[in-house]
């Protein structure tokens, strides 16, 4: 289920049989003002528990955006944007070059924090701004 932004939806989903759910607000084009994906993902993933994948979509633009979504407990994450971009320069080789560049900048920002590994990364990974 698309377009998760409360920790309630991500219990209704729970509760109506979804395996997994995609923290969404659609790149902010449908409801001005939109909460950002990433600040709503802790307490979707917090209610999802065990219950539900955690998926985020919406702002990730480089590796170090998975690299944060991944510590805030998203089991993955889409890459509409960049894969857009990709394609509209220069096709299926752009595309593929996209994904390179991302994979790059994850595996860079993950050797900057020390980690070596996804699941080394946690909520005390990244300092969030009050």
């Amino acid at each position: 289920m698309k377009g998760v932004l409360s920790p309630r939806d991500a219990v209704l989903a729970a509760e109506h049989g979804a395996q997994a759910i995609v923290v969404s607000n659609h790149g902010g084009r449908q409801l001005d003002s939109a909460q950002a994906t990433l600040d709503a993902l802790p307490a979707v993933v917090d209610a999802a528990g065990d219950r539900l994948e955690v998926l985020l979509d919406g702002g990730v633009r480089r590796g170090a955006d998975v690299v944060k979504a991944l510590a805030l407990g998203a089991r993955a994450c889409m890459i509409g944007r960049p894969y857009l971009s990709g394609l509209a320069v220069g096709g299926q080789d752009g595309v593929a070059r996209a994904i390179r560049i991302l994979t790059g900048e994850l595996g860079r920002t993950m050797a900057l924090m020390g980690c070596t590994r996804v699941d080394e990364l946690g909520p005390d990974s990244i300092a969030r701004r009050a």
